[in-house]
């Protein structure tokens, strides 16, 4: 069995395909509008295909609480309710970024905001880690019959599995991207050797990697292991308020991680052979064994009377250098001549 790609909107997703970036603006907005605009036009600008939100029922998605995140001083409930954007901003930023050519997608936390989206003819659903064991929102979604991104963070193969088996029950393309639920997530706990875990665990899931360490590091490294889509918080810039801004990357660092993550999908795979284009520089690199001294015909090839030189336009390279030495010419050679093999016997 082998990853099964699919489309997501107008992209292709899978291991012979580009690597799909996905700029998480979530709620990096703080609620702002016109703050959700102006990220959009710049990962337009950095030449990302895809924006990503969060979508927010607040009182189908929770209880009041006073919980508060590691990464924030107050509780969740404040944030969301503060961050959320109404079923209308939701359209009105998908339509904008549709308008830019851009692939919209959002997570729902709760059943509510999944069928806001369901109505919104999402063309996939992002499933944060949070929800990656909560089974009933994972079969209600599966049920949309749309790809699923399962992000896996504070989950093992475990507890994945039962998720894996509803997207797989629902017959929907599925995803499966590593993450570890640390903001930031220092290096040292990345582990990307789980995506081998997962590859091994899960052989029809595409991977990928949804990560909050700082920087493009990791996901250009996830890259070369196999995933095909990347996804970090995005930020216009990062002096702005909220819990995510500061692990979040800018429009430089988002352009750097499209181009990036391209040029290392292209430069994969192949074998160590010698390519056809690398012949106008064998041309001139390669040494070719040539006379040193005037040679008369039966003289005895020597190291005093032979060498290797560039340029590789001679018939005998150096890797014949050692078998030639002691034979004898078959006519008189001048000096700095290539030899030809009818030159010996």
């Amino acid at each position: 069995m082998s990853p099964h790609p699919f489309n997501v909107g107008p992209f292709q997703v899978g291991p012979d395909y580009e690597p799909l970036v996905i700029a998480e603006i979530g709620i990096n907005h703080e609620g702002s509008f016109s703050k959700a605009i102006q990220m959009i036009d710049d990962a337009t600008q950095a030449g990302c295909q895809c924006v990503k939100f969060q979508s927010h029922v607040i009182d189908d998605e929770m209880i009041p609480n006073n919980v508060i995140p590691g990464n924030a001083t107050e509780s969740i409930w404040s944030i969301m309710d503060r961050c959320k954007f109404s079923e209308s901003e939701e359209i009105a930023l998908k339509k904008y970024s549709e308008d830019k050519g851009l692939l919209f997608l959002s997570t729902p936390f709760s059943r509510a905001a999944a069928d806001r989206l369901h109505k919104m003819d999402m063309a996939a659903y992002k499933i944060g880690s949070g929800e990656c064991n909560n089974y009933p929102l994972i079969k209600h979604i599966a049920g949309f019959g749309k790809p699923v991104i399962l992000s896996t963070g504070m989950n093992d193969i475990v507890s994945v599995a039962p998720s894996v088996e509803i997207l797989r029950a629902a017959k929907v393309p599925f995803a499966l991207m590593h993450c570890t639920s640390m903001y930031p997530t220092p290096y040292t706990k990345v582990r990307l050797g789980a995506l081998a875990d997962l590859q091994t665990a899960f052989p029809d899931a595409v991977l990928g990697l949804s990560d909050h360490s700082l920087g493009n590091y990791t996901c250009f490294a996830a890259v070369a292991l196999g995933a095909r889509i990347l996804e970090k918080h995005f930020t216009s810039d990062k002096t702005w308020p909220g819990p995510d801004v500061s692990i979040s990357i800018d429009p430089q660092e988002l352009s750097d991680l499209v181009q990036g993550s391209s040029a290392i999908y292209h430069a994969l795979g192949g074998g160590k052979t010698i390519l056809p284009e690398e012949q106008p520089t064998i041309d001139f690199a390669y040494a070719c064994v040539v006379t040193i001294a005037p040679i008369q015909r039966g003289e005895l090839f020597t190291p005093q009377n032979i060498w290797v030189k560039r340029p590789g336009t001679g018939a005998v390279k150096a890797v014949h250098f050692e078998s030639i030495l002691g034979k004898i010419a078959q006519q008189d050679l001048p000096v700095n001549v290539q030899l030809a093999f009818e030159d010996y016997a």
